[in-house]
């Protein structure tokens, strides 16, 4: 039996491709952290066999990951040790399962603690700001707020919205069909705000956007093409710079805020799950922890005695 790690690498991220359909910047995680533990046994420690690798091995390479960090010479943080530990315990269990190893050098192996850091959201009047910032008379412009009111009436990450098809939106019903991480697909809700901005775009600017290879994509770049994950970016942070925000603001800014104003307002957490599109209710309850913080904040500020 073939026991070279880079022949089991290839073909473990083959089964992640085919078996679990995962997305891609979640392969490239698995991807570039086997290939950085690969390059540490090659180079380190002239290991190319799988049954070679034992848990005095592993512990050795979660050692140097913290003693010689990343190529930036920075020390990795827990959570990257944490993820590297992930995507070994996953790759071990595939060899394991495969009959390639019969023990699995990983299996005691525990991630270090990580204090989950609440993502920084906006002020339901700093969002206004930002998304008042696009010039609709500009054909970029309107594509922009049509993009900036969309990412926040549904949530949507950034990917979800560079995918954004014509046919995935349902103005008489009001909500667009998504497809989410792990090619899963879940119905989000979006408002008549947004969808009339939508078709103001469609009509009077994405048309002249528009080229043969834009097919039924939304949202295209000034070439035609689709908007790229960097090209929002781009769109956000041009904006957030001119409403003069302080916040470290990025496309996951709009999501979290759209999910802790619907949790302010009322909403349930499981109906914020679902259109979050969290298989975990623990990733939503994050939200819950942000509008704790606003509690306290607001009793600090206006409470006599706080």
């Amino acid at each position: 039996m073939n026991t070279d790690i880079e022949f089991h690498k290839k073909l473990f991220l083959n089964f992640l491709i085919i078996e679990k359909s995962l997305s891609e910047n979640t392969l490239f995680s698995y991807r570039s952290d086997l290939e950085r533990f690969i390059k540490y046994l090659n180079e380190i420690k002239k290991i190319s066999n799988v049954k070679e690798i034992d848990d005095n091995i592993i512990n050795q390479f979660l050692k140097h990951l913290n003693k010689h960090g990343d190529k930036n010479e920075k020390k990795y943080s827990d959570k990257s040790v944490a993820r590297f530990i992930s995507t070994l315990k996953s790759f071990f269990k595939y060899l394991e399962s495969e009959d390639v190893i019969s023990i699995n050098p990983v299996e005691e192996l525990e991630s270090p603690r990580t204090s989950r850091t609440l993502p920084e959201v906006l002020t339901i009047e700093e969002t206004e700001l930002l998304l008042s910032m696009p010039d609709e008379n500009d054909k970029l412009g309107l594509r922009d707020k049509a993009l900036l009111e969309t990412m926040y009436a549904s949530g949507l990450r950034v990917s979800e919205t560079s995918d954004l098809e014509t046919g995935n939106i349902f103005f008489d019903e009001g909500y667009l069909r998504v497809i989410g991480k792990g090619s899963k697909e879940r119905i989000v809700p979006i408002g008549d705000i947004a969808l009339n901005f939508i078709v103001k775009y469609i009509n009077e600017s994405r048309s002249l956007l528009k080229k043969s290879k834009s097919g039924n994509i939304i949202f295209l770049n000034f070439r035609g093409g689709k908007l790229s994950r960097m090209g929002i970016l781009n769109i956000i942070n041009k904006y957030s710079n001119l409403a003069g925000i302080k916040k470290n603001v990025h496309p996951h800014t709009l999501r979290h805020s759209f999910a802790t104003h619907l949790l302010k307002g009322g909403a349930d957490i499981r109906i914020i799950q679902e259109m979050l599109g969290h298989s975990d209710i623990s990733t939503t309850q994050i939200y819950t922890h942000i509008d704790r913080e606003y509690l306290i904040e607001v009793h600090k500020t206006f409470h006599p005695r706080a």
